[in-house]
């Protein structure tokens, strides 16, 4: 429940700090005291429209933070988890307004947006007053509300996850056909390519493996003839070492005729013999390194032109060649056990939209049951509302061919506000004051079930008698047993049933001050008795009026 308002700087409000009970709690005052700045600041601190002009002139900005007190396991709490905002204690709503128009929104002195702001917002608090009915506004709610009465809501969840998983097994259906469809078209083409690629049988890494060999065996080829014509020189028929190694003998020969004239050439000749031996293994090797069989450059070449043809006719890099034939041969295979899989999910759809009828049938069917039960609990309470010529109706039209998450049902709630007259859309057939009666109706008859834990009521006792009156003081003390009740009124049979009575003036700011400001003050018991003596007499307050007042505040009791 709302726990605290404190308000800074808005319209007439310079500073104000109220704090809120459990049970019905009033606000009275004269008209142009400032009543509506209350809501208005309430529904800006709830998320509401902000605008600069709220902020009390000459100020730069103002301020308005609302702290409620809900059960670790409330709704709003989840919603605020859900989107990282930290929930422990007290919900903490804090809207700051600058007069420029700008407004930053916070929760426990987190900063969130203000559509995250307004919906969980929503969840602690509902305003109603005569011409901005929420709850009867949207026929979205008018179902809500039914199922919060019948007690319905996680069957309703049940529903709504069938829907999904029927609706989910359309849409893969639907994808699989589509799929299957688009192959049949190209089945030819496909099955021609799964041959032409499964022949190929492209490998992850062998582009790159073959241009490598490739590369290699084409410079062992270059080298090759160089290396070879060495080989012929040092080996062949003009190889100087036959001629040099003769040559060697006969210097030796003829060493022995002049001794010391030719040792050291024959001793270098020698060496150049053997310096041309191992040129000669040398060459010898090299050139049996360099040996490589022609075909298999030919072979080498052929698979990696395959390869890059492969990748040009079909659009892929030669490394997702592999990929695309896995993804044919799926199609292929796709298309082959296409009717069989086909088969396979129209039954599936089948099985999950006969699971989703049937449970939407079993609460349709508790909706009509308990549309019934919620107009006659309405009817109830409209005759005290001076509304005993009206009726209520719950509307329910259900169409299986229409379903929807929750259900097959279309619920609203229609009126007849006299015999006679056609009945239709309560927000179509009803005047404000009615409107707000059977608001009220509707909201005594679900209790706490499908309610804010806070309702705010703005003068629904407009225009009413003073039977009538009372009637809605006792309607809302009944509600307040179930949730926390805030009534703005004007109406002296509703001020004196309430458990906590704020009576709101306006004055100067501070004494001598030309400013005026808004102020609102708790009710002690005499001065109550004052207040709704006031409310019964007008500016000129009566003996007989505060007599009233005393039996009024003692049948509230």
């Amino acid at each position: 429940m709302l726990i605290q308002l404190s308000i800074r700087d808005i319209v007439l409000i310079e500073r104000l700090d109220l704090a809120f009970e459990a049970g019905l709690s009033v606000l009275t005052g004269e008209t142009g005291a400032g009543k509506s700045i209350l809501l208005d600041s309430l529904s800006l601190a709830l998320g509401g429209r902000g605008d600069g002009g709220l902020v009390r002139h000459g100020e730069d900005k103002g301020q308005v933070t609302a702290v409620f007190d809900v059960g670790p396991d409330h709704r709003a709490r989840a919603l605020l988890r859900d989107n990282g905002i930290d929930d422990d204690g007290d919900l903490i709503f804090r809207r700051v307004q600058s007069a420029d128009g700008r407004t930053k929104a916070y929760v426990n002195d987190q900063p969130l947006s203000v559509q995250l702001m307004r919906q969980a917002g929503q969840m602690l608090v509902e305003i109603h007053g005569q011409h901005d009915d929420r709850a009867l506004v949207d026929t979205h709610a008018h179902r809500i509300l039914l199922d919060a009465f019948a007690g319905i809501a996680d069957e309703v969840a049940g529903v709504s996850q069938l829907y999904r998983v029927w609706r989910d097994s359309e849409r893969t259906l639907k994808k699989h056909r589509e799929k299957v469809e688009a192959a049949a078209r190209e089945a030819d083409y496909i099955r021609s390519s799964v041959e032409e690629l499964d022949k190929l049988a492209p490998q992850d890494g062998e582009e790159d493996e073959l241009a490598e060999r490739r590369q290699k065996m084409m410079k062992a080829e270059r080298i090759a003839g160089d290396i070879a014509e060495a080989s012929e020189f040092l080996n062949g028929n003009a190889s100087p070492v036959p001629h040099i190694a003769s040559l060697v003998r006969r210097l030796e020969r003829k060493s022995h005729e002049a001794p010391g004239l030719l040792e050291d050439t024959v001793a270098l000749l020698d060496a150049a013999l053997d310096q041309l031996s191992n040129a000669q293994m040398e060459v010898e090797a090299a050139l049996r390194k360099t040996e490589y069989d022609p075909k298999e450059l030919e072979r080498v070449e052929e698979r990696l032109f395959a390869l890059r043809g492969a990748s040009r006719k079909y659009s892929v890099p030669v490394t997702e060649l592999p990929a695309l034939a896995i993804r044919m041969s799926n199609d292929l295979a796709d298309l082959d056990a296409g009717e069989e899989k086909l088969a396979r999910l129209e039954a599936e759809v089948g099985v999950a939209k006969i699971a989703y009828d049937a449970a939407a049938q079993v609460v349709s069917a508790k909706r009509h049951q308990a549309g019934e039960a919620l107009a006659e609990a309405v009817m109830a309470e409209l005759p005290a509302l001076k509304l005993e010529r009206a009726r209520f109706m719950v509307e329910i039209a259900s169409n299986p061919e229409e379903a929807a998450a929750e259900g097959i049902d279309v619920v609203e709630f229609h009126v007849q506000t006299n015999p006679g007259t056609r009945p239709g859309s309560i927000m179509k057939v009803a005047s404000g004051g009615e409107l707000s009666r059977f608001l009220l109706a509707l909201k005594v008859a679900l209790a706490d079930r499908g309610s804010a834990p806070t309702l705010v009521f703005d003068e629904i006792d407009t225009g009413v008698g003073g039977a009538v009156a009372d009637a809605i003081g006792q309607r809302l003390k009944r509600l307040s047993a179930k949730v926390q009740v805030l009534s703005v009124t004007h109406a002296p049979q509703v001020a004196a049933r309430a458990a906590t009575h704020l009576l709101i003036s306006k004055g100067p700011a501070s004494e001598g001050s030309e400013k005026i400001a808004t102020r609102v003050a708790t009710m002690e018991p005499h001065d109550r008795t004052e207040e709704i003596a006031r409310m019964l007499a007008g500016a000129s307050v009566t003996e007989e009026a505060r007599a009233a007042a005393k039996r009024l505040l003692t049948a509230g009791e």
